[in-house]
């Protein structure tokens, strides 16, 4: 067994311990010995009870499947959609003192207001459907993106561009051959971020006015105070936010299998 194999293993293994001993102490400080009152915070067996319970018969105008792939589909459209513009924008203007000096105007006045504040416009413009939260999530992610690629693209050293120039290498070839080899460790930081930023924008956009997704959930269990099920709702998001940075990792991996040991998990 390699020594990056052993690694990951001995992660592996601390992390289903942590697991288990924050497991432990929460049946104890609930079930056992009281110490935590149950309407405040559920006990495990209740929280498996209300798991069934959207399972099998359904919850907030779905089952839990239902709102988990409606909650999966706004956020892969809004990363999407924000990488595919986030990305090219924070190249050029990373590569480019001309569109750097166009565009960062804009962005400086953009980039400090928060993703949650976009929600009230997003809704004058799209209504309560899902078009409005796609928006919303846009703009969390976008952000990140492009600061990461203009970071990656000044990150590349000098010699390196100034080689490149001297062959020849420009236009689409400096795209492909430099500028994206170059910045990859830093986009991907960014895509990571974006990715971070999506889950929580999109928890908050969905507590207004959505009839499916685990943030809909969370808002009728708070109506109905319910804690167990606003448990499994949270617990079903966090799965769905390292599944999506777990899919994210493997691609990194493959992109630049040079870092491979060095990826995080």
């Amino acid at each position: 067994m390699s020594l990056t194999q052993r690694s990951s293993s001995r992660r592996t293994v601390v992390g289903l311990s942590t697991v288990v001993v924050v497991m432990a102490i929460w049946y104890l400080a609930t079930s056992v010995t009281g110490f935590i009152n149950p309407s405040k915070f559920p006990r495990p067996e209740e929280v498996l009870s209300a798991s069934s319970f959207i399972q099998a018969e359904g919850y907030g105008n779905g089952k839990l499947h239902q709102h988990v792939l409606h909650s999966l589909k706004l956020v892969a459209m809004g990363f999407a959609v924000a990488v595919g513009v986030g990305v090219p924008l924070g190249l050029l203007m990373g590569y480019s003192r001309r569109a750097e000096a166009l565009i960062n105007p804009a962005f400086l006045l953009l980039r400090p207001i928060p993703p949650l504040a976009w929600i009230p416009l997003a809704i004058v413009w799209l209504g309560l459907d899902d078009g409005s939260k796609i928006l919303v999530i846009f703009v969390a992610a976008f952000v990140p993106s492009v600061i990461n690629s203009y970071t990656g693209v000044r990150n590349i050293e000098t010699p390196m561009m100034e080689a490149a120039r001297m062959l020849g290498v420009k236009g689409w070839r400096m795209v492909v051959e430099v500028l994206v080899p170059g910045s990859l460790p830093m986009i991907f930081t960014g895509l990571r971020l974006s990715l971070q930023a999506s889950w929580t924008t999109l928890v908050a956009a969905e507590l207004i006015g959505a009839l499916y997704g685990l943030g809909s959930i969370l808002n009728q269990a708070s109506q109905d105070i319910y804690p167990a099920m606003i448990l499994v709702a949270m617990v079903a998001v966090g799965i769905c936010g390292a599944a999506t940075t777990w899919l994210l990792g493997q691609v990194e991996a493959r992109a630049m299998p040079w870092r491979k040991g060095r990826v995080a998990a």
